[in-house]
């Protein structure tokens, strides 16, 4: 047993280091950009005055699915989306091995984890898509109802308020990122030179910093639906950015998350031409 899990974890290194890996990765962070453009496309038209669509993943992959070629789009999505799932789980089990520092490594390996699940759910939501035209007639959320039942686990509340609690810390670490300007580590050395370069960086503050205060509200959500065990008062980010356009001055403020949404999917494109990890 001992030969066959070091063999397997020989095996994984290897994949992980392959350069169709590379070329996989690239095409999951372009098809990564697109479905952030598409969804603040989405967020532009609800803060003026559009409410017809979700400003969500789910929502961009219906409103790509909707138009020519639409179908092909969601498989490609999907394809990309998945590519990102098996780095992300090779790199959970047998990246970051030049770190001495275990505590260090086992966060790292942790955060690979929870990257893999958040792409995960976006290839899953494809897939669907792709393959049931009934899914493709829905506004796309339903975290109320996924809230609603936990709920009713034992301990849901606190269950749904702890999720909330790391809902938040993670928008705070996309925060942080984007002030430390730590998203730089994703970009080899070319791409963070010269006058694109410089572009690509102020895509990225702005990117993070717009992705960190949606998961802030979107964790807030979760929190106040916990407090108030009212599933209904949770939401994803569809949810969230109605909130911000309900606030004094939300129409513009909705805007600029949009235009930072918008950033993000820019600096995933970056991401792709100058691909370090």
């Amino acid at each position: 047993m001992g030969d066959m899990a070091q063999s397997a974890q020989a095996m994984g290194r290897r994949a992980n280091g392959e350069e169709w890996l590379d070329r996989a990765i690239r095409f999951g962070f372009v098809v990564y950009g697109v479905v952030h453009l598409v969804v603040a496309w989405l967020a532009l038209e609800l803060a003026f005055g559009d409410h017809s669509g979700s400003a969500s993943s789910t929502g961009a992959l219906n409103k790509m699915a909707h138009t020519t070629f639409g179908g092909v789009l969601v498989w490609l999505v999907a394809l990309g989306m998945l590519a990102l799932v098996v780095w992300r789980l090779l790199d959970a089990a047998f990246g970051h091995k030049e770190e001495s520092d275990g505590g260090k490594r086992a966060r790292k390996r942790l955060v690979a984890l929870g990257k893999a699940v958040i792409y995960g759910a976006i290839a899953l939501s494809a897939f669907r898509i792709a393959t049931s035209p009934a899914h493709q007639s829905k506004k796309g959320g339903g975290t109320d109802d996924t809230t609603a039942t936990i709920m009713h686990w034992p301990g849901g509340p606190f269950i749904v308020g702890l999720l909330g609690l790391a809902v938040i810390a993670y928008g705070l670490n996309l925060a942080r990122r984007a002030w430390t300007e730590k998203f730089r580590e994703h970009l080899d050395a070319e791409g963070q030179s010269g006058e694109a370069g410089r572009a690509y960086i102020k895509f990225g503050k702005a990117g993070y910093t717009a992705k960190g205060v949606a998961f802030v509200i979107v964790g807030g959500l979760f929190c106040y639906a916990a407090l108030t065990h009212n599933a209904k008062k949770s939401g994803g980010l569809d949810v969230a950015l109605h909130k911000v356009l309900q606030q004094p001055f939300g129409q513009w403020l909705l805007a600029l998350i949009a235009l930072g949404i918008g950033c993000y999917g820019l600096f995933c494109f970056a991401r792709a031409r100058h691909l370090s990890r």
